[in-house]
């Protein structure tokens, strides 16, 4: 086994030709070991030529760097290499089926990121005179539109970046709301067990106090706890539906109502809108603000932290609270920015982001609706709640449902009560799924479930591909539960790097690469 210059081993393990045919290079034919890129440049050098620049007066003071700064120098072939072998080492959509649950990690229509690179859409500035970005907020409205119509909504914030900003936003504009009719002594947000992390972070971001409502044995939230919790000082609920345990909640029609009888608002976390396009609009719910992830439900898998979109859609209660800036049409399109003429009504809490949004984001939102239609959203989440209902099905007689065996909606729930005496945990069984060729599910979450396996097909995926993904699922099942731990415990086994401590990581990080000690090449 090698070793990195940080003297953790690494490797994969090798056995039987490999290990007797080892090769100088650590490559094993189209498998390059890749080093990394501080070991391939060199700081002394660069790859292109920058003009010396004009000494200044630095305004760093004692900020100021008084070191070289170490980066590495590569040729442009040696930068293009480097990126293209790392992503060979990714897993993402294109490479497979993506179980990711409550991320909606689905196929991205090239047709979508053709768009998207259209002149006009793919080079905007967002400093532009607003004359001539006409089409691009003409797209932007349009796009609004369908979203207000999908979702039964009177209006949109179309700025907000992510969905947890959007999710800000919208609670933003029910702060602002309760203030607005002099109720802003209302400071507690009710949360279920099961919800995002997100919600009570973002409640308490802006001075709410949260409240927890329990989860019950069917997984949902019940409109009886909902009002043994309720009281003048309540602002409002943060609910998710479908709930993060991939189940709807049925009382929620009633659960709006005895909220808003209460005076307070109802926000509904948007995560996993992907369930129920086109078959429930939150507004008919009785939803006032839900905001939307337009690179989860709208085609754009977000892994590594980007791009993200996270438009808020707002109830009548709420409309008149849109952030800054907003479209106005007119004789053309106008953005209303502060101190802008507003008309009666009006009231924006303020503004999210420096611009108006994510316009690559906006323009693949738009090809897919159009490219699908109404009917074929509709399918979509229907084929979505199929796939789910499926892996459900097929794996329920060796892994344990948490909640029952009930109809889920788009994501299929399991917990570890099945790997109970076998020595393997959640995290091993995730980690021999990589050697599979799989990349895991969403483990230990939902929190109300203990060792959670939360799997999510989307509806991208054929039944061949979905039949396999179950096929491999089986074999690891039933390996566990013969006593077969040694195919846990060490995986993965196949991937270009072993699994890591983790624990270790995390108490004893190195942040910074140092240069290993000159290798000295072995006698004759």
């Amino acid at each position: 086994m090698s070793m990195n210059t940080q003297g953790r081993p690494t490797s994969a393990g090798e056995t039987g030709t490999a290990a007797a045919h080892p090769t100088f290079t650590g490559n094993k034919a189209l498998q390059i070991e890749e080093a990394l890129i501080f070991e391939i440049g060199r700081p002394e050098v660069s790859g292109v030529d920058i003009p010396e620049p004009k000494k200044v007066k630095s305004r760093l003071g004692k900020l100021a760097r008084d070191e070289a700064i170490g980066l590495p120098g590569l040729t442009e072939p040696e930068a293009m290499r480097h990126y293209v072998r790392l992503s060979q080492k990714n897993f993402g959509i294109d490479t497979g089926l993506f179980p990711l649950g409550s991320c909606t990690m689905k196929h991205n229509a090239r047709l979508n990121e053709k768009m998207a690179r259209l002149p006009g859409f793919g080079d905007v500035h967002p400093l532009q005179p607003v004359s001539t970005v006409q089409g691009a907020l003409q797209l932007i409205d349009t796009l609004a539109h369908y979203l207000k119509e999908l979702t039964g909504m009177p209006a949109v914030a179309m700025s907000p970046k992510a969905g947890a900003h959007g999710e800000l936003a919208g609670m933003m504009a029910i702060k602002a709301a309760l203030e607005a009719k002099g109720e802003g002594h209302r400071k507690i947000v009710l949360v279920p067990e099961s919800a995002h992390g997100t919600n009570p972070a973002t409640a308490a971001l802006i001075g709410f106090e949260v409240r927890s409502v329990p989860a019950q044995a069917d997984g949902t939230v019940h409109v009886s706890d909902v009002k043994a919790a309720l009281g003048p000082e309540v602002a409002a609920i943060m609910l998710t539906n479908p709930n993060t345990c991939g189940i709807f909640e049925k009382e929620i029609v009633q659960i709006a109502k005895a909220i808003h009888d209460a005076g307070a608002y109802f926000y509904c976390d948007g995560a996993n809108f992907n369930a129920i396009v086109g078959k429930a609009r939150p507004g008919d719910l009785g939803v006032d603000a839900m905001h939307i992830n337009l690179h989860k439900t709208f085609s754009t898998p977000h892994g590594g932290g980007g791009p993200g979109s996270g438009p808020v859609v707002l109830s009548e209660r709420l409309a008149a609270f849109v952030p800054y800036p907003f479209i106005r049409v007119g004789k053309g399109y106008a953005l209303v920015e502060e101190g802008g003429k507003l008309a009666k009504g009006e009231q924006p809490f303020g503004r999210m982001s420096a611009f108006h949004g994510q316009m690559g984001m906006f323009v693949r939102a738009m090809a897919y609706m159009l490219s699908h239609g109404a009917d074929g959203m509709r399918l979509a989440s229907e084929d979505a709640v199929l796939n789910a209902n499926y892996i459900r099905a097929s794996l329920a007689d060796l892994m344990s449902l948490p909640f029952g065996d009930q109809p889920c909606m788009h994501e299929a729930l399991f917990d570890d009560d099945w790997l109970k005496n076998t020595g393997v945990s959640t995290l091993d069984f995730a980690k021999a799924m990589i050697d599979e060729g799989y990349h895991p599910m969403t483990m230990y979450f939902p929190l109300v479930v203990h060792g959670a396996m939360l799997i999510e097909p989307t509806e991208s995926e054929s039944k061949a591909s979905l039949d396999l993904f179950i096929a491999a699922l089986r074999d690891l099942a039933m390996a566990a539960k013969r006593g077969d731990v040694d195919r846990f415990k060490g995986a993965p086994y196949h991937a270009p790097r072993r699994r890591l401590d983790e624990t270790r990581a995390a108490r004893t990080p190195i942040l910074r690469w140092t240069k290993p000690a000159p290798y000295a090449e072995a006698a004759e």
